[in-house]
């Protein structure tokens, strides 16, 4: 089981060279507040001096550190300097240089540290990978965090504390984490801020240890004996009291080794019935077991992890394409494509259906029978027309000579005005399946061929040439269905099989209107008399036009003393905005309303049924039929390859990202397997 813990770090290793935080590996984060003592209890756990120290806030960018035990035989040298030795260090950011002096590392982590964060001591979450390969350790994967403050300090932003607990929050979040609380012995462990924050993503204590540090620093007359028993704050990994060396210690250059040995003599005096238990060495072997049982208990999810992973982007490395090496049969392939996806989508048959709206040919259909039938069903045959507007074309059309039937010419004057209203809702529904067959390129594009995204300059040229087809189809189609009222307007045909029977039937209804009101005038009043005179009469003998007149008016010219007295100047008369009709005017009215509607309903039939095949005839089917020719006549062309078929910017770097975190996936997943193969799990 001692080998698992080198898996992990070849696992990390893995994923460190493409950068990836898809993972969360089995580590130890170190949680603390500043000044706990966390940097003394990692430098314990190595056995070298190698933390940045100094006041304040010093751990500003997480550490992960990796303990490789190594053989004391295996030395390496610093291609650098020449020495060799048995412990080394590498940084993932310095690729393949190797540090022999600690000190140089320390100060290589301060560079780096203030490269990213800054020297106002702000704190960033991009973390510092630092690998020590030593015979003196055992294998463990810590993480070193930014200690607990609440007091910014300097140029710190006053949010500071936020931002820790925050990044603190999205290490010990990683259920595959176990959390080494560090506290100091003299504080009250009830107020520990390395606990309080433990328990707020592991409330039972499953995954926390917790580290009591500088038991030799409490006040005189008490002890940590109630501590370290777990009688104060239980923790179900234990507690592990731990003796640091003091700032005079680390001034004194007083090495870890001989730390340890003051520790453990310590403990031996001060808690003797405790010393086996606790110390950095018991702390050591506590944390590498800890850890390789929880690897042991995290690996089945890991590799269902990361399996899942590699399918995912085994399909995200597909989406992006290959990188081309035919561009003629690549773009013809593209250019077809298209189209037929085009197509489809028109025909119902495309391989992505829209489920959130109608898209494409249904659309198109819901346009002609619903949005444009809807339409043309709801314009009244009568709409616009009054009845002294139907009066007065009906007086216009008879000249200066009574009538004595209905003049034809105003029934069509009429009709043709109505008609004409068919025309605007007509080109309407053109524009309507206009737009949409345009909002049908954006559809291709985003779901059906998302090779295109690939090409973004081969995708604005198809579509270019597919909007320029359908600009140029849309006035011939505008003219068709013009032409479709224009042809209705240009001959009534009163001979309409549907109008003469409208006809029959209405010339039958005022016949037997005629009559019933015959028979219901008074029998005082002789039949030709009614006939003869409107409803008012003409009693007064002076003729209709004295009831244009309002009541006390009198005639123009004819006033007291006027020498033309009771001649009547008839242009000087205004022409009534509304008055009651005589019968024979009621029956000519209703005449006109009755054969204009029936007309107009047989045209609205006509138009409904006419300008929906006339717009598939002359605009859909056309750009259908011609889309794969008229894309290969515009882009297929040998000077136009290498600019069609660039890719993006960003699409190389993409595909080449995609390829290596599946191949560091790949290797993952072939390391999990050997560990199978090796019987360990």
């Amino acid at each position: 089981m001692e080998a698992l813990i080198p898996v992990i770090n070849k696992l990390q290793d893995v994923f460190n060279t493409v950068g990836a935080d898809i993972i969360h590996l089995p580590q130890i984060a170190v949680v603390g507040t500043q000044s706990s003592g966390k940097s003394s209890v990692l430098e314990s756990l190595v056995g070298r001096d190698l933390l940045p120290r100094g006041t304040g806030i010093v751990t500003r960018r997480p550490l992960i550190l990796q303990l490789v035990n190594v053989d004391p035989g295996d030395a390496r040298k610093n291609d650098d300097s020449g020495r060799e030795g048995d412990e080394w260090g590498k940084f993932l950011h310095t690729k393949n240089q190797i540090f022999t002096d600690f000190e140089e590392i320390r100060q290589e982590i301060e560079n780096e540290t203030a490269r990213i964060s800054g020297n106002n001591k702000g704190i960033s979450d991009d973390p510092i990978h630092l690998k020590i390969f030593s015979p003196h350790v055992v294998n463990l994967t810590l993480v070193d965090l930014p200690g607990i403050t609440k007091v910014p300090v300097g140029d710190q932003p006053n949010d500071i504390e936020v931002q820790i607990k925050d990044l603190i929050l999205k290490h010990i979040s990683n259920p595959n984490c176990i959390i080494l609380a560090v506290t100091a012995a003299n504080t009250d462990m009830a107020t520990s801020e390395a606990l309080k924050v433990a328990r707020e993503v592991d409330p039972d204590g499953r995954r926390t240890l917790a580290v009591v540090t500088k038991l030799d620093l409490m006040d005189a007359g008490t002890d940590a004996m109630d501590v370290l028993m777990g009688r104060v704050i239980p923790v179900k990994l234990g507690l592990i009291g731990v003796v640091n060396r003091s700032q005079l210690d680390i001034n004194n250059k007083k090495s870890v080794a001989d730390a340890i040995r003051d520790e453990h003599a310590f403990l031996q005096k001060k808690y003797p019935s405790l010393a086996n238990r606790n110390g950095t060495k018991y702390l050591a072997r506590t944390l590498n077991r800890l850890l390789m049982h929880h690897i042991r208990d995290c690996l089945p999810e890991l590799k269902t992890r990361i399996n899942v992973l590699a399918a995912q982007y085994q399909s995200l490395l597909s989406s992006y394409g290959e990188p081309v090496e035919d561009q003629s049969a690549t773009l013809l392939q593209l250019i077809t494509k298209f189209a037929t996806e085009y197509c489809n989508t028109i025909e119902g048959t495309a391989k992505y259906i829209e489920t959130a709206e109608l898209c494409g040919g249904a659309r198109i259909c819901y346009i002609f029978h619903e949005t444009f039938g809807r339409t043309l069903e709801s314009v009244d045959p009568l709409g616009g027309l009054s009845t002294i507007d139907i009066l007065t074309a009906i007086r216009n059309a008879t000249g200066p000579r009574p009538s004595l039937f209905v003049p034809e010419i105003s029934f069509e004057l009429l009709v043709k005005k109505q008609v004409k209203r068919l025309e605007e809702p007509s080109l309407r529904c053109v524009e309507l399946v206009h737009e949409e067959m345009q909002r049908i390129i954006q559809h291709c594009s985003n779901y059906s061929t998302q090779e295109l995204q690939r090409f973004p300059k081969l995708h604005e040229a198809i579509v270019e040439v597919v909007t320029c087809l359908l600009r140029k189809r849309l006035p011939i189609t505008n003219e068709m269905v013009h032409n479709l009222v224009a042809i209705e307007l240009a001959y009534i045909n009163t001979k309409h099989p549907d109008f003469a029977d409208a006809c029959g039937v209405m010339n039958n209804n005022i016949e037997e209107q005629r009559r019933n009101r015959m028979r219901e005038l008074p029998s005082a009043v002789p039949r030709d008399k009614a006939s003869a005179t409107g409803p008012q009469g003409d009693q007064d003998g002076t003729g209709n036009w004295r009831g244009m007149l309002k009541k006390g008016e009198e005639a123009p010219g004819s006033g007291p003393g006027s020498p033309l007295k009771g001649v009547v100047n008839l242009l000087d008369v205004p022409v009534p905005v509304s008055r009651k009709l005589s019968s024979r005017e009621q029956r000519d009215c209703e005449v006109i309303e009755r054969l204009i509607k029936s007309y107009f309903l047989i045209v609205r039939k006509n138009i409904q049924d006419s300008v929906p095949k006339a717009v598939m005839h002359f605009l859909v089917n056309h750009v259908k039929d011609s889309l794969q020719s008229e894309l290969v006549g515009q882009l297929y062309k040998s000077g136009l390859l290498n600019d069609l078929l660039t890719e993006s910017e960003d699409m190389a770097q993409r595909r080449k990202e995609a390829a290596d975190m599946l191949q560091a996936l790949q290797k993952a997943s072939q390391v999990i397997a050997e560990i199978r193969e090796t019987h360990m799990w």
